[in-house]
C-alpha cells in the first residue's frame, strides 16, 4: 500500500470515529482530497486509493492537473475549486471543474453562469461565509448570506448546494466546535426555509486536517484534507 493510500485509509478511520462520537452515520460525511501543489501522479495514487473527489486552490494548476490525470474512472472524479476566483479566471472554472467552494459575490457567479457550458451539468456552488469576521478573509458576512444565496439560486446553470466556512486556527477542540457551530446553525436556517433553488442545499463544507473531529461534530457534511492525506507541501519562492 503506497503513503497515500495509507494516509487515506487512516483518514477515513478518523471521520468514521469523529461520526460515531458525534452519533452520526459516516456515509453522512464525504472526504475532499485537497491536491495542490501536489501532481497529477499523487491523485492518481488516491484514485487508485479509491479517492474520488479533488480540491484544487489554484486555478491554473488545478485545470492542467485535471488534463493530466484524464477520465476513465469508475465512477468518475470529481474536482473543486477551493480557492479564490478571480474575474478573469471564472472561465477556467466554469469550463472545468464540477463545484465552486468559494462564491462569495453575485457577480463572481453571475459571470460563472454565464461562462457554464450547456453541455455540462450545472455547476454546483456553496457560498463561502466569513463567520469569524476576519478583514482580511474572503466570505460573504453572514448576515448577507441568505440575500446571497438568494440570488445566486435564480441563476441559470448553477445549483446552490450550501455553504463552505474557513474559521481561524483554533488550538483546541472546544474553541474550533464553537466556530464550526456558528456555520452549522446559519446552514440550517436557510435550509429550513425550503425557498424554491434551494431543493438541493445540503452540503456543509468545513473541516481540514487539524480540525475534522470538530467540524463533524458541529455538523459538516464534507470535510478538506490535503497535509493528513498527501503529506507536507512545499511552496515555490516568490
Amino acid at each position: 500500500m503506497t503513503t497515500i493510500a495509507n494516509n487515506l485509509q487512516q483518514v477515513l478511520g478518523r471521520i468514521a470515529h469523529a461520526c460515531a462520537a458525534a452519533g452520526r452515520d459516516p456515509a453522512s460525511v464525504s472526504l475532499l482530497a485537497v491536491s495542490k501543489t501536489f501532481g497529477a501522479e499523487a491523485v492518481l495514487q488516491a484514485a487508485a486509493a479509491g479517492q474520488r473527489a479533488f480540491g484544487e486552490n489554484y486555478i491554473q494548476e488545478g485545470v492542467e492537473k485535471i488534463a493530466a490525470v484524464g477520465g476513465g474512472f469508475v465512477p468518475a472524479l470529481q474536482w473543486h475549486c477551493i480557492g479564490p476566483i478571480q474575474s478573469n479566471k471564472t472561465r477556467l472554472v466554469a469550463e472545468h471543474f464540477d463545484w465552486a467552494h468559494t462564491v462569495d459575490r453575485l457577480k463572481t457567479a453571475e459571470r460563472l453562469a454565464a461562462q457554464r457550458p450547456d453541455h455540462l451539468p450545472p455547476l454546483q456552488v456553496c457560498i463561502q461565509v466569513n463567520m469569524d469576521g476576519g478583514p482580511t478573509k474572503s466570505g460573504v458576512a453572514p448576515a448577507d448570506t441568505l440575500e446571497l444565496v438568494r440570488a445566486v439560486a435564480k441563476l441559470p446553470r448553477l445549483r446552490v448546494r450550501g455553504l463552505m466556512s474557513i474559521p481561524d486556527h483554533a488550538p483546541d477542540f472546544e474553541t474550533q466546535l464553537a466556530l464550526h457551530q456558528g456555520a452549522k446553525r446559519l446552514f440550517d436556517q436557510i435550509a429550513a426555509l425550503g425557498e424554491p433553488g434551494l431543493e438541493h442545499f445540503d452540503t456543509l463544507s468545513m473541516g481540514m486536517t487539524a480540525d475534522l473531529e470538530a467540524a463533524i461534530q458541529a455538523g459538516s457534511t464534507l470535510v478538506r484534507v490535503g497535509t493528513g492525506i498527501f503529506g507536507g507541501r512545499t511552496y515555490p519562492a516568490a
